[in-house]
């Protein structure tokens, strides 16, 4: 809500995960929170807003996409920058959630039919935005399959339906970047956490490491940015590894990861 978006809006985080898999799905609270962002800002780099992007209680798969393609552009009219698709398990899934992202007028793009978002969709999010309704319309689409386009659209790959079309569902137009899911995976692959042998679960597990090193691979051939949660302790060889997007809020991993690649700001 807006207190909470007061107090976020002086992060130095890049950008802000807006919770709503397992948090209340609560869309008025979403569009304080971005108006506080607004209020309380700009950002340490002069930005309007941090970016934000939103996960949201929706399984991956196609029919409960197309079912609540609705949660989509609710969250989109709050001004928001971005989803992240759970449990993301086929490219069918990723389509879905790019055509409900997307205006009808939006350039077209081979593999993705023409957008369904809606008139009235503009207003609000224009507002976050500082632009008009007209240029919040010409840019609210996904980066970098539109050039111009300020939306980001990621997948979890977080089960093992969803690693079986990994190589393919990254490579749908409009997605931007993808993570691994390692909290998730370890539930279908390792079981209850605690109930597994000391030094045998884990992110450091075999199947584990398997299932990161396939998701990171598909996500450079298709060229697309991996997501994974970086520590102070491990950042820099986090992005050695080619993690190009690190998670986990405002740590000291943040300054040392921008210190490691002479990162400056503003970005």
């Amino acid at each position: 809500g807006y207190e909470e978006g007061k107090r976020l809006a002086g992060t130095k985080a890049d950008y802000i995960t807006y919770e709503m898999e397992h948090g209340p799905l609560d869309f008025k609270e979403l569009r304080e929170f971005m108006r506080a962002l607004v209020e309380a800002g700009p950002t340490r780099t002069g930005h309007k807003t941090p970016a934000v992007i939103v996960t949201l209680p929706i399984s991956g798969t196609p029919d409960a996409v197309r079912a609540n393609a609705w949660m989509i552009q609710q969250a989109l009219a709050a001004g928001v920058h971005g989803i992240l698709l759970c449990n993301a398990e086929s490219p069918e899934a990723a389509r879905l959630m790019i055509e409900a992202a997307r205006y009808p007028f939006a350039p077209r793009v081979d593999g993705v039919a023409q957008g369904t978002r809606g008139n009235g969709s503009q207003a609000y999010p224009s507002t976050v935005w500082g632009v008009s309704q007209q240029e919040y319309m010409r840019i609210a689409d996904p980066w970098p399959m539109n050039p111009d386009g300020e939306l980001l659209f990621g997948l979890k790959i977080e089960n093992p339906r969803a690693d079986a079309n990994v190589e393919t569902s990254v490579r749908v137009p409009g997605i931007s970047f993808a993570e691994w899911g390692p909290g998730d995976h370890g539930f279908f692959i390792l079981g209850r956490p605690g109930t597994y042998p000391a030094g045998q679960g884990g992110e450091n597990s075999p199947t584990m490491k398997q299932v990161r090193a396939r998701v990171l691979a598909a996500t450079k051939a298709a060229g697309v940015k991996f997501l994974n949660a970086c520590s102070v302790d491990n950042v820099e060889d986090q992005i050695r590894d080619g993690v190009m997007i690190c998670t986990g809020g405002d740590s000291p991993a943040a300054d040392k990861g921008r210190a490691f690649t002479k990162r400056t700001d503003p970005w």
